[in-house]
């Protein structure tokens, strides 16, 4: 099915078929969601904060020369704490590319360093810089890294792990680690949330589409909630810039504070917000959540059983891979809408790189016909090192369209670790949650066919050797099929419920990308402390580790 927008950048994405007028409630994370930041001033201002307090604590003063440049960082990358490597990965842990410091690492370095080029990830070796708040540090680390690796005053260590300068040894870890801590203040106890919501103009973008999208849920009969990490303070002065002041009549149900990705587990309790004074009323809320009362923290066991809901019936959309949609598709069985800003850009590049990619498919087609007539029996080798050398060329030509470290989705023909986390988690993804104003609320966002390898390259129209044979059986395998369903089956009865699709419910596997479960202690913009802090067990599989940042500013 074809999407209803026209307008590319006004589509939503199916991975996973999803009825509207089947969702009963609507839900929304707020940062980078209903409230859409403007890239990259709030990056230049996290960014320029950051670097000034880590001088404050100690860092050379040359460092107040970084610049950040927005063509730099992309997201889903694996900062990889022993060598102080930022590593490009797919979905099972094989390193795509990697850079140390400003230095992009060739092949046997990374082979040296990660054998078969393969590292799993676990939360003592590697911290996922996985959200839009991730930007700036992304870069930063990058530049702290090369400053002391080129500085005078100090030597990389023999071991690779970090440099020493007279007696002061930094190991590439403690150095992030310094950094994540500088992150943390600037989005908890600087001014940065003040600067924001002082100058709104400057560093939010105000969506035309926002008031008229979300009076079309209310007016169709649908439930909406607002729930959000920030405070009631910072909430109320974005909401009223997007919506105006009358902005609560929008929602249901306004949750603030409320913990993600905690709230989808064990949570916290429901407390009412003082609108007035921004302080928790006394006592903890048993009652039922009120239509224009602002609460905070709670869980969404106590949620589902107030708003009389189950998890299919609600779509949450938000920015946050791990605390919007994985955990509430994981744990809750929420349908999921992720909300990727970055696919404007992606989707420019797809369209005005087409030349590139066409190129790409050609030389790829010369490369097949020229093993085209080879069998077991051949013992002449073609040579073919100079197209596989165009090849290569024209994937680096194709990821420099992107930025400096390539496209968040893909590195040449393969595709990232974040690729596969909105495959596997988002039932549906955009670039904006205001692009559903442009679908009817009655949209059946049906999902296409996948097809495995050997369904893309054969033809339907191709020869097989034993076509006849094979054409025989499927006729008679069908008959007898449908001969036994008429025996069996009732009319309405089918195994194949294609258009009742069920979720996928299942564990943690090499491609979730989700934490194992650890004790975790509140930190600003993050729940747990510092990421390599933690012991894991030594053979697992591929999982993702915390969320590098859980919205609880801006």
């Amino acid at each position: 099915m074809v999407n209803w927008s026209s307008n590319v950048d006004e589509r939503v994405f199916v991975n996973r078929s999803l009825r509207l007028e089947k969702i009963t409630h609507f839900g929304f994370d707020m940062d980078y969601t209903l409230v859409q930041y403007k890239t990259p001033d709030m990056e230049y201002l996290a960014f320029n904060m950051a670097v000034q307090r880590l001088v404050d604590t100690g860092y050379p003063e040359e460092i107040l020369n970084f610049k950040y440049d927005p063509i730099f960082p992309v997201r889903g990358l694996w900062f990889e704490f022993q060598y102080g490597n930022l590593l490009k990965v797919d979905g099972f842990g094989n390193i795509l590319g990697g850079i140390h410091g400003l230095r992009f690492l060739k092949n046997h370095e990374i082979e040296e360093m990660y054998p078969n080029k393969y590292l799993p990830l676990s939360d003592s070796r590697v911290y996922v810089l996985n959200t839009l708040f991730n930007m700036p540090e992304t870069h930063l680390i990058c530049q702290l890294i090369d400053f002391f690796d080129k500085h005078d005053n100090y030597s990389q260590l023999t071991d690779k792990t970090g440099v020493k300068g007279g007696e002061v040894m930094m190991s590439y870890k403690s150095i992030f680690q310094d950094l994540r801590r500088v992150i943390d203040w600037v989005h908890v106890e600087s001014s940065m949330k003040k600067q924001v919501m002082d100058d709104p103009e400057k560093y939010v973008i105000r969506d035309e589409r926002a008031p008229k999208f979300l009076s079309q849920l209310r007016e169709h009969g649908k439930k909406t909630f607002l729930l959000t990490n920030s405070d009631w303070a910072y909430t109320n002065v974005m909401m009223k810039f997007i919506l105006g002041d009358d902005w609560k009549s929008y929602f249901n149900i306004i949750v603030v504070d409320s913990c993600k990705p905690r709230w989808f587990a064990e949570g916290t309790v429901f407390r009412e917000v003082n609108t007035e004074t921004g302080a928790y009323k006394l006592g903890i809320h048993t009652g039922p959540l009120r239509e224009g009362v602002v609460h905070s923290g709670g869980s969404c066991d106590s949620f589902q059983k107030m708003m009389k809901c189950r998890g299919k019936e609600v779509l949450y959309v938000g920015d946050h891979i791990f605390g919007d949609v994985l955990r509430s598709k994981k744990s809750r069985g929420w349908r999921t809408f992720l909300v990727v800003p970055e696919l404007v850009n992606e989707l420019t590049v797809w369209t005005d790189s087409k030349p590139l990619f066409d190129e790409m498919g050609r030389m790829e087609s010369t490369l097949a016909d020229i093993y085209k007539n080879l069998d077991g029996a051949s013992r002449h080798k073609p040579v073919v090192k100079d197209i596989v050398d165009q090849i290569r060329k024209l994937t680096n030509q194709m990821d420099e369209e992107y930025g400096c470290l390539g496209s968040l989705f893909r590195t040449g023909g393969r595709t990232t670790f974040f690729a596969a986390q909105v495959e596997r988690y988002a039932d549906v993804y955009a670039s904006s949650c205001y692009n559903l104003v442009h679908y009817p609320s009655f949209y059946y966002f049906r999902a296409p066919m996948k097809c495995m390898p050997h369904e893309l390259t054969v033809d339907h129209a191709s020869t097989l050797r034993s076509r006849s044979n094979t054409l025989e059986r499927q006729q008679s395998v069908g008959q007898q099929v449908r001969g036994w369903n008429k025996k069996t089956l009732n009319d309405q009865e089918t195994f194949c419920h294609e258009e009742e699709e069920d979720e996928d419910q299942t564990n943690s596997s090499s491609s979730d990308g989700e934490a194992p479960k650890r004790e975790r202690t509140k930190s600003g913009s993050d729940e747990s402390s510092n990421a390599g802090d933690v012991h894991v067990e030594p053979h697992q599989d591929v999982v993702t580790p915390a969320p590098a940042f859980v919205e609880h500013t801006a």
